[in-house]
């Protein structure tokens, strides 16, 4: 926040000095400093520090040189953004990187890192409402981010060093690449990366052009045209095998004739390419079901990255367009076999419409476990009812120590009441609305905030307009209340 200033007496002199500036400067207040900086930390109530304020970012273009043998990258972000107040700096975040040279509007800026924090200060002061081009170059090795829960993230490598992954929930994404941090912040993407050649980098969307190899160094350029949260940025280096296909991502409205398709590409290690192939090829048969049920697909592709999971990231996370699965270790692929349908459920809850904090992450956690639940309902012989998974979620204590929409603090954020809890307060709506209109909601809700962000408070306001019921027993109890009642008909 800006620091607070003595106010100048407004002597005769201190006048016409001020008058004297403006001509200078063609009266048009170029002259005179009127900005302020920008927040470092967007004061999350779980994470206070990420992401910045007083702008808002259009479009990342990351241009990235990556040697894997030395933990060499040599990285330029070029940076579109909004300015949404009159801005005289503003910050980004970066973590364990140096900072070569910035500039905005085509003119150097002072740089300055503290931390996790680079703040950028502009020769002249940005104008609320104008758009500006900042251009960061940036070099140096990166590093894993220590997460409050102990969870990796950042750039990972293991120790033989064959592979690189870069994931960033909740705060990696600034190992690799100066951004605003957070996911009220979406923006699109073009992803770069030139690698030795032997190597394949993945990152989000499509590839613009086929790779190409020049002085024995391959560039792949990827573009993720729909907004992304800067979290679920995700790029992967190593030796990978592709398994390619087509994937329906739109019916007519009879629900069977296909509408659109999208490309698939299904990426594993080699060591667990063989292993993981059949549970990669049953990603159009889960795109078919997912999108008779929650709509079209928002995105222009599909697909996961697979690795070997010894000493990278070592879960499942729902990365735009190419979810990333780790700990395919046992040659059967169980991993990848119990989270592909959740995370392709996460393209539409938490990719497509994102949180507007972190506090709303049941929103993602929570559908993408209750589609869990409809698919062993419908899709596994002998498999629970959603009735019955409630029933055990229910009766489990872990579901029941914070409510789902409000975590005691950052460590929290990925445990079991927002994901079961989440689904409880999900199917406590169903029971409440019936079913046709509960699969309308499944449909409408991912319709309504394509490409943006919601919160609690808004998912909570179109249930009710939808509906037309009161539902403020549920929110109360099971959304809000944290005390399990006397029984799962409350």
């Amino acid at each position: 926040m800006p620091s607070r200033s003595r106010r100048p007496l407004r002597t005769p002199t201190a006048t016409v000095a001020l008058l004297l500036a403006a001509a200078v400067s063609g009266c048009t207040g170029e002259g005179v400093p009127t900005g302020t900086p920008g927040a470092h930390g967007l004061r999350d109530p779980l994470f206070p520090k990420l992401g910045n304020g007083g702008y808002d970012v259009a479009h990342y273009a990351l241009d990235l040189d990556y040697t894997p043998a030395t933990n060499r990258l040599k990285g330029t972000a070029t940076i579109t953004a909004k300015a949404t107040q009159e801005l005289s700096a503003f910050n980004l975040d970066l973590a364990g990187l140096t900072v070569d040279s910035a500039t905005v509007e085509g003119e150097q800026a002072a740089a300055r890192q503290a931390g996790t924090e680079l703040t950028l200060r502009p020769k002249r002061d940005l104008r609320k409402g104008e758009t500006f081009t900042a251009v960061v170059r940036y070099s140096g090795s990166p590093q894993e981010v220590k997460d409050v829960d102990k969870a990796r993230e950042g750039w990972l490598r293991p120790k033989d060093k064959k592979l690189s992954v870069a994931v960033g929930q909740p705060a990696g994404s600034m190992a690799w690449f100066p951004g605003n941090n957070h996911p009220a912040d979406k923006a699109t993407y073009d992803i770069k990366i030139t690698v030795p050649q032997g190597q394949t980098a993945i990152s989000n969307g499509e590839l613009k052009t086929p790779p190409r190899t020049a002085n024995g160094r391959t560039t792949f350029d990827w573009q993720m045209r729909e907004p992304m949260a800067s979290y679920l940025a995700m790029v992967t280096i190593g030796d990978f095998k592709i398994w390619e296909s087509k994937a329906n991502a739109e019916f007519e409205a009879d629900g069977k004739t296909p509408k659109r398709t999208v490309p698939v590409y299904a990426a594993a290690e080699e060591s667990v390419d063989a292993s993981s192939l059949e549970l990669r090829k049953q990603i159009p048969e889960l795109m078919d079901w997912a999108v008779t049920y929650f709509g079209p697909y928002p995105f222009d592709s599909i697909g996961s990255v697979v690795t070997r999971g010894r000493g990278d990231v070592g879960y499942a996370l729902e990365a735009q367009t190419k979810p990333v699965y780790a700990g395919v270790t046992d040659g059967e692929g169980a991993s990848l076999d119990e989270a592909q349908l959740h995370e392709i459920a996460h393209q539409w809850f938490g990719n497509s419409v994102s949180p507007k904090g972190w506090t709303d992450m049941w929103l993602n956690e929570g559908f993408a476990t209750y589609a869990e639940w409809l698919w062993e309902e419908d899709e596994l012989e002998g498999g629970n009812t959603a009735q019955q998974s409630f029933e055990e979620a229910f009766a489990a204590d872990a579901n029941w120590e914070f409510p789902p929409a409000s975590p005691p603090g950052p460590k929290y954020v990925s445990e079991s009441p927002v994901y079961y809890g989440g689904a409880m307060v999900l199917h406590k709506i169903r029971q409440a609305v019936g079913d046709d209109t509960f699969f309308e909601i499944l449909e409408e809700w991912p319709a309504a905030y394509r490409g943006k962000n919601a919160s609690t408070a808004d998912f909570t306001a179109f249930v009710e307009k939808k509906t037309g019921a009161d539902l403020s027993a549920v929110w109360d109890v099971w959304l809000y209340g944290g005390e399990r009642p006397a029984t799962p008909n409350a």
